[in-house]
């Protein structure tokens, strides 16, 4: 299972995770597809990994999340 799949169950699925960053299941689906977070994650404009992060109950940090699910590691 990806680091990005694994972090979206544990904090609560798809659509949990939508709820919680303000966008689409559509959109989560697309990190799930790709193995990685988007791009604007990486340069400043959205903090979903916190938000995931926080709503995981302390199952991964934000740090670790962004680490696992960079694109680099998803090519």
């Amino acid at each position: 299972m990806s680091s990005i799949k694994l972090a979206i169950q544990k904090a609560g699925g798809p659509a949990r995770a939508a709820q919680l960053c303000g966008i689409s299941s559509r959109a989560i689906y697309k990190w799930i597809s790709s193995g990685s977070l988007p791009r604007t994650e990486y340069t400043g404009e959205t903090d979903y990994a916190q938000r995931l992060a926080a709503a995981s109950e302390g199952a991964f940090t934000a740090e670790w999340l962004l680490e696992e699910a960079s694109p680099s590691k998803a090519a």
